[in-house]
């Protein structure tokens, strides 16, 4: 049976001000990670899912503590690596599971059709699959944000630190795939949304970040926040 491993996940709307102070003290004790390539950050696109009744955002609304999501990602508008992705969430604690799908998997599931080629090893794909049969699950919302990342090993501590800047919103799910897409910026112009995820402990010196005024959590996921304009 596969291991499923939880981390904590806090989550942090900024301002440009707070974006800054919060670039620098980052910068100065963890490492880029290499994924961001020369221009320092990359795109993320996510194509999600809910069943007839929202369950998913209503859920994420009422804070409802054990949830999941279901969504397909790709990387910097390419088609060459796609990811389905199961993120569960439990007593503040989240995981995620994921298995890669054929571009013909993902144009079905686009169109909210069941692929009839699913391999045994695709186990969250299965999972998805019951759901649309018996919740109805279909495309619900595309979330396409630019990442700034950041990792931090030292000893036992495994932390990740990213800011997500241009998250837009888009209701045209038919266009996951496509080189450009539009749809509604969900923040203010030149905010961004910070998230810290670790595994045991937060070290000192990245609890250091979170130690400035005005700094809130957030309990409202990028999910919510793109479709709350159109639920």
């Amino acid at each position: 049976m596969e291991e499923i491993h939880y981390r904590h996940e806090y989550k942090y709307p900024l301002t440009h001000g707070q974006i800054l102070i919060e670039s620098a003290k980052i910068s100065a004790v963890a490492q880029k990670d290499a994924h961001a390539g020369e221009a320092g950050f990359y795109n993320i696109r996510s194509l999600y899912f809910d069943d007839y009744h929202n369950s998913c955002y209503k859920d994420n609304e009422n804070g409802v503590d054990s949830r999941e999501k279901y969504r397909i990602r790709i990387y910097n508008h390419s088609a060459e690596r796609i990811t389905l992705e199961l993120k569960q969430k439990i007593r503040g604690k989240t995981s995620k599971r994921t298995c890669p799908i054929t571009l013909s998997q993902c144009k079905k599931l686009m169109n909210g059709i069941i692929p009839d080629d699913i391999k045994p090893d695709q186990q969250v794909l299965h999972k998805l699959a019951y759901l649309m049969a018996v919740r109805l699950m279909s495309p619900a919302v595309i979330v396409d944000y630019d990442r700034v990342p950041y990792i931090y090993r030292l000893e036992d501590a495994n932390v990740r630190v990213t800011f997500d800047s241009n998250i837009t919103s888009v209701s045209d799910v038919g266009t996951f795939l496509d080189e450009k897409i539009y749809g509604r910026g969900v923040l203010a112009v030149g905010q961004a949304l910070m998230e810290v995820k670790f595994d045991s402990f937060l070290p000192d010196e990245i609890y250091g970040l979170l130690q400035l005024d005005g700094l809130s959590a957030s309990t409202f996921s990028k999910y919510y926040l793109c479709r709350r304009f159109g639920v």
